[in-house]
């Protein structure tokens, strides 16, 4: 393959000429980096009778999550029980991998109200010994990259079992651009981190504000303009026809794969927002017949009344369900998608009304017996109308972040091969 000027062919790929190439033993050799260690293995691993309510944060794999160290949910030791251990005391401004079983993870050591954390044998700490030759943030964000994150997880074997030992690690390729340039890829990756930060933030807001609006709206406890009256208790088989699912007696192939879209729970669990357009499995007009279960109109209200009790959807398309529904179809004067809001707030109803042991499951006459508050037709569709705009307000926010988490991985792979070039 040519290489442009400019570049050469290493073992990483094409990269700029005075670009180096070292492992992170090179590293360790050099002093750029103290050796990376993990935390206590064998014996001198702390016990689960060693955890306290409150002390040295212990770090675990799935406390390293999307670049942050989660310090709220993590275990705590008492600071004379982590003085005893040999290793893995972690410190602001250490780079954190994970390395067994959630393997890949990255984030850097912030701020410490302690004098450090310990980390488990999950966990590996690289600590920058030399930052003229090496940014602790151009590190972290070189471990996030493709390369690396191909690379790790090819050696660390994947699935449950994924685990790539300190030694192994060693001989890890590590890109160093020259230190300007890697505070400056570091910094325009730091922009973007800033901005979904700040996005996610903001959802995460805008999902509390609707969820106080629900709170106050489905309950009568704040009134719309323009709107006033009693409202009443319905049970919900006045308000709506409740339609079971079914399956076919047999796995007919002739049965399935037809133009008819078939639901079952794990779509509903799988599908984000409020309407269901796809489904994993169609069924033929011959299967359909086979069995109890009815083709439901679009705007009909999936809702799962087995295992998964109370999950729900508004069908964005015909559909058929299985066995684990009990679907509603509005009845003249009831406004969908205010029953749909109304449904969601009364989940614990429905699996305190469940009865079985080896998967709860709502029976159609408990189903029935739901009853809700609810006030006339007109003020039912201006509340749905005020949280639908939420919902939609949200779901932009949701686009707007998963755009820039793509800009962000594009930005990466530019920057961390030296294909773009800030410096």
């Amino acid at each position: 393959m040519d290489v442009k000027p400019g570049y050469k062919q290493t073992e990483v790929g094409v990269i700029p000429e005075e670009w180096e190439v070292l492992t992170v033993g090179n590293l360790a050799t050099a002093n750029v980096i103290e050796k990376p260690l993990d935390g206590n293995h064998g014996n001198i691993h702390p016990k689960s009778s060693d955890y306290v309510g409150f002390g040295i944060p212990f770090v675990m794999a799935n406390n390293v999550c999307d670049g942050q160290v989660d310090l709220e949910s993590c275990k705590f030791i008492t600071k004379a029980r982590a003085d005893k251990l040999q290793k893995g005391f972690a410190i602001s401004g250490d780079v954190l991998l994970t390395h067994k079983g959630t393997v890949g993870n990255t984030a850097i050591v912030g701020e410490l109200s302690t004098d450090y954390i310990m980390l488990t044998p999950q966990v590996t700490y690289y600590r920058v010994r030399d930052s003229y030759r090496l940014s602790n943030h151009f590190l972290r964000y070189y471990f996030d990259g493709y390369s690396f994150q191909s690379l790790f997880l090819s050696l660390s074997g994947g699935g449950t079992r994924a685990y790539l030992g300190i030694i192994r690690q060693l001989a890890l390729p590590v890109v160093l651009p020259p230190i300007d340039e890697q505070r400056a890829i570091a910094s325009a990756l730091g922009d973007v981190d800033a901005l979904l930060g700040a996005l996610t933030q903001l959802i995460a807001k805008k999902r509390d504000l609707k969820q106080t609006a629900m709170q106050q709206l489905l309950t009568g406890q704040t009134r719309l303009p323009g709107f006033s009256g009693e409202w009443e208790v319905k049970r919900l088989v006045e308000l709506a026809q409740i339609i079971s699912g079914g399956t076919p007696k047999t796995n007919t192939p002739a049965f399935w794969n037809g133009p008819i879209k078939w639901c079952t729970p794990t779509d509903i669990t799988a599908c984000p927002g409020k309407y269901l357009l796809n489904t994993e499995r169609t069924i033929s007009t011959e299967g359909l017949a086979s069995c109890s279960a009815q083709l439901l109109p679009v705007g009909a209200l999936l809702l799962c009344s087995r295992a998964t009790v109370g999950e729900l959807r508004i069908a964005g398309s015909q559909v058929c369900t299985n066995q684990g529904f009990k679907s509603l179809v509005c009845k003249d004067g009831v406004s969908g998608e205010f029953l749909y809001y109304k449904l969601l707030t009364m989940k614990p109803q429905m699996i305190e009304r469940a009865i079985g042991s080896t998967f709860l499951e709502i029976s159609k006459k408990n189903t029935a017996a739901l009853g809700v508050y609810l006030p006339e037709h007109d003020e039912q569709a201006a509340i749905a109308a005020v949280l639908s705009d939420m919902d939609a307000e949200i779901a932009a926010l949701e686009q707007r972040l998963a755009k820039s988490h793509a800009l962000k991985q594009g930005m990466m792979q530019e920057l961390l091969t030296g294909r773009t070039r800030l410096v």
